[in-house]
């Protein structure tokens, strides 16, 4: 039933006459496992709020429109509550949000552009991206956290898990992790464990240059961009549920994105919060903005 209802939703880019945009939106309001708050859950729809907000226009930065229909469209959400009333449990729920992304990339030239949600929605859409591709992908991790624990308090789905379930599988070829401030020693062994690249926030200085000159995806089928929001300092993005002072500036993160050179497949904005958005609903344009620029990013 539950591919049946991604399905439908997938008809609505049919029924405007076939599918015409890369970049498709993707909601996925899972909040469950969060290893604090649950709030990300809602941040879906009021990602998509602020996208259309009238106090700011649909051009991106890059010049590309979001009302055009080369550029943009919405598929609506993967039905994750509705799944878990049914009982579901998160091993089936990982493989439904998996088998979304691929009806999503079915109609070409469609590229998922997944609303989390908690961190732990990389991982089956990671999975689905890379076994529909029928390959391995480069992947830019922007966070304050690796995610990368084995079993985050005994969840192997744990949001904080996500990158140890990716890299588990033959799914990535490259793993850079950038933005990072808080890597407990396992984060650390685990990285060496499966080769992942982490740059953390207090070399950022010397690491500059290289992180806004990044090249990706030459060999593989292309690179994912995953963009946690608390790898912004709170000051930019306080709407987060683990606030980790200390972080990027949000015309960092965009210098990374707009310099990147590479055919950039799919990518994800996670943990935004909205229970925890208290300034005006600032944190829900800054991720926004970073969905309207991923967007520009994926669209050729």
């Amino acid at each position: 039933m539950n591919v049946e209802i991604a399905s439908l939703q997938g008809e609505l880019v049919r029924a405007l006459g076939g599918a015409v945009a890369t970049s498709s939106l993707l909601g996925v309001p899972l909040g469950h496992n969060s290893s604090f708050l649950q709030g990300p859950a809602f941040a879906p729809p009021r990602i998509r709020e602020a996208i259309w907000c009238g106090s700011t226009n649909s051009s991106t930065e890059e010049g590309k429109d979001l009302k055009d229909p080369r550029v943009l469209t919405d598929v609506g959400d993967v039905p994750i509550q509705e799944l878990r009333d049914c009982s579901v449990d998160d091993e089936r729920l990982m493989s439904v949000i998996g088998e979304s992304v691929k009806l999503v990339m079915e109609e070409a030239p469609l590229r998922p552009l997944v609303l989390g949600g908690d961190h732990s929605i990389s991982f089956p859409v990671i999975r689905a991206v890379s076994e529909k591709l029928g390959g391995p992908v480069d992947v830019l991790h922007i966070d304050a956290h690796p995610d990368n624990y084995d079993a985050f308090e005994g969840n192997i789905y744990s949001h904080a898990s996500s990158f140890a379930r990716v890299m588990e599988g033959d799914y990535v070829r490259r793993l850079l992790q950038v933005g990072l401030r808080t890597i407990t020693p396992e984060g650390r062994a685990q990285a060496k464990k499966f080769g992942v690249e982490q740059y953390e926030m207090r070399t950022f200085s010397k690491d500059r240059p290289f992180l806004e000159n990044l090249k990706l995806g030459e060999g593989v089928k292309g690179v994912y961009i995953s963009i946690d929001v608390d790898c912004l300092d709170p000051a930019f993005a306080p709407g987060v549920s683990h606030i980790e002072p200390g972080g990027l500036s949000f015309r960092d993160v965009l210098n990374i994105l707009h310099n990147l050179q590479g055919d950039v497949v799919a990518g994800d904005v996670v943990e935004f919060n909205p229970q925890r958005d208290t300034v005006d609903g600032m944190t829900a344009m800054v991720a926004a903005k970073l969905v309207r620029e991923l967007a520009a990013k994926i669209s050729k």
